[in-house]
């Protein structure tokens, strides 16, 4: 045991008491987070072999060093250790691989005539958010639901207070044009208050209120109310009969499945919302040597970290701390939280169901590797590379004549984007349209480091921005495979229809180092694919990037119009409301709260921003 001496060194200094232990490797790198009732007794589990994980003896192998942070109690070791996994990512932590932002639906009922939208992060306002979503489907679904419903405004407020007339919504029947006055706000207060009963799940009460409406409406004679309220009680009763699960009661819950294939684990996530299944989640296969206890454990410390918690989680089994997550999630939702392990009946079904889920997740991800597999040896094979391109950096340029340019860097790491690693160029030389001098300063920045380098780069372009490239690395020294990718405008001739080879003349093509003529890629449309993907989303993140920044100085330009609005002033607009639009949005009330913004000046403001529309 003479390889562990520097483990018996630090456990002889390693309190007793709650906290965090990192394990590092020989180069620093913190390959493993941990937390700990007691310091020292953990620590002597991993030499005296009483800790019987698979993976302890890989972790004893391959560390190096270990450092440790005291808590007060075990719950504050675990928030933070859910922060230090966030921040190293260790290569032996289970990490969730999901980068997408869950949709809620938004609702602020401060507003004279609040209005139901999609958001995708909730914001510290005074607005109702319901969800999360597990997509922009069923968010969207349930949007065009209640809207059908309740037929609430759909226009923005600043629309609201210059619009002439009834926008299409209301010929449509889908609202109530409150912004002609054409419905009172008490009236319009049921709605919402409908709107908002349903999306919280309290759908029988709701049922209940609307039968009393309608016989109060129809008794008083207002039968054209009545007819309304009838119809509105029809489509909840259709849609609670279509959607309920038996699911053992009203409450919301979700339902944790995993399927294990030797060394991997699939993990799914069903939600279920007051007896209503909206759908599923599921993640990255894990290649791990954890027991499925500590995964899920894991799981829920990374899932529920911003994320709305359910009355009740219904788990497969046991979970190896249980009472200490248990404890932080009551925290987190100010109420008891319900850990389930089924046997039988009803729950048992759904958890069933979560897990076999799971199961055809896996099997699906595996296709997807197969045939991502297959498109990446291709490329090489085709375009003779030195390596499998496992991970592909793509860079394209965006400006409109030469103004506010800037360039985009996207990285794929096996099929995937790997969204932590892309960089944004602001192009510092020149204001003239100069694609190849921006694409040559792109890449001498981003090549100047010590940065990890890729297995094959593509530059947006053909010939010209090859050359650029190769100047560029010849000059560094850099031996990377690259190519350009030539996106080709497809258009039918005059006549409307196609000659033969036509759509392979009008393909992408790709261009190699020392060949004349554009290499095809037709015949293997999911190489192509791959290909094109990357290079769309350099586009989407270049486009992206220089809207922002020409929107930014568009609106610094409006600002500096205004007497009375310096940089200081400015500056605090943008950081008090965190965007451009946010500020374009900002009622007068909203613009005094700004430090330094009277109400003289926020009239001058509010004026000037929807004069010019933004």
């Amino acid at each position: 045991m003479e390889e562990y001496g520097v483990f018996r060194e630090k456990i002889s200094l390693a309190p007793g008491c709650p906290g965090v232990y990192i394990m590092l490797d020989r180069q620093g790198t913190v390959i493993y987070v941990g937390k700990a009732n007691s310091l020292k007794s953990r620590m002597a589990s991993y030499l005296s072999g009483k800790d019987t994980r698979p993976m302890a003896p890989f972790l004893l192998a391959r560390a190096h060093d270990v450092q440790f942070i005291t808590t007060r109690t075990e719950k504050e070791a675990l928030i933070l250790e859910n922060n230090l996994i966030k921040k190293h990512r260790p290569r032996y932590n289970v990490i969730l691989r999901d980068d997408k932002t869950y949709y809620h639906l938004s609702l602020d009922p401060s507003e004279k005539y609040p209005r139901l939208h999609l958001v995708r992060k909730k914001s510290n306002d005074a607005a109702l958010y319901f969800g999360p979503y597990p997509s922009g489907a069923a968010a969207k679904e349930t949007l065009r639901f209640v809207q059908q419903v309740f037929p609430l405004r759909t226009c923005r407020n600043r629309e609201v207070q210059f619009r002439s007339r009834p926008c299409l919504e209301h010929q449509i029947g889908r609202c109530l044009a409150p912004c002609r006055g054409w419905i009172d706000e008490s009236a319009y207060r049921k709605l919402v208050e409908g709107a908002v009963s349903f999306l919280q799940g309290r759908r029988r009460e709701l049922m209940d209120e609307l039968k009393k409406q309608m016989e109060e409406a129809s008794q008083a004679l207002r039968y054209e109310e009545a007819a309304c309220l009838r119809d509105r009680l029809g489509l909840l009763a259709h849609a609670l009969e279509k959607q309920n699960v038996d699911g053992g009661g009203s409450q919301d819950q979700d339902i944790l499945g995993i399927f294990a294939d030797r060394d991997i684990r699939q993990l799914c996530i069903l939600f279920v919302r007051g007896g209503k299944l909206l759908g599923s989640k599921s993640f990255a296969p894990l290649k791990t040597r954890m027991s499925d206890g500590e995964i899920l454990s894991a799981a829920l410390q990374q899932y529920y970290d911003g994320v709305a918690v359910p009355e009740e989680i219904i788990l497969p089994c046991d979970l190896p701390d249980a009472d200490v997550i248990a404890e932080w999630l009551d925290g987190i939702k100010k109420a008891r939280v319900l850990f389930t392990i089924p046997r039988r009946g009803p729950k048992k079904a759904l958890l069933d169901m979560a897990c076999a889920n799971a199961r055809e997740m896996l099997v699906l991800n595996r296709k997807k590797e197969e045939k991502h597999n297959e498109a990446m040896r291709i490329l090489q094979e085709k375009l003779s590379l030195a390596k499998l391109p496992r991970r592909i950096e793509c860079y394209d340029i965006s400006n409109i004549s030469g103004k506010h340019a800037v360039g985009a860097m996207v990285v794929f790491q096996d099929g995937q984007p790997e969204k932590s690693a892309y960089r944004r160029f602001r192009i510092k030389t020149g204001n003239e349209p100069d694609d190849y001098g921006m694409m040559k300063e792109m890449l001498n920045r981003r090549f100047a480091g010590d940065d990890p380098l890729p297995d094959l780069v593509v530059v947006d372009g053909g010939k010209g921005q090859l050359h650029i490239a190769l100047t560029v690395f010849n000059e560094k020294g850099v031996n990377l495979d690259v190519i350009g990718l030539a996106k080709e405008e497809r258009t039918l001739p005059a006549a409307g229809i196609l000659r033969p080879n036509q759509a392979s003349r009008d393909e992408d093509r790709v261009y190699l180092p020392r060949r004349k003529d554009a290499v095809r890629l037709s015949k293997w449309p999911d190489a192509l694919l791959l290909l094109q993907r990357v290079r769309d989303e350099a586009h989407r993140f270049a486009i992206s990037y220089h809207r922002r920044l020409k929107q930014k100085n568009d609106f610094r330009s409006i600002l500096d119009a205004i007497p009375d609005i310096g940089p200081s002033r400015r500056n605090l607009l943008l950081t008090h409301f965190g965007s451009v639009r946010q500020v374009a949005r900002a009622s007068r009330e909203d613009l005094q709260k700004v430090s330094g913004i009277g109400k003289d000046l926020a009239e001058k403001i509010y004026e000037t921003l929807n004069k010019k529309n933004i």
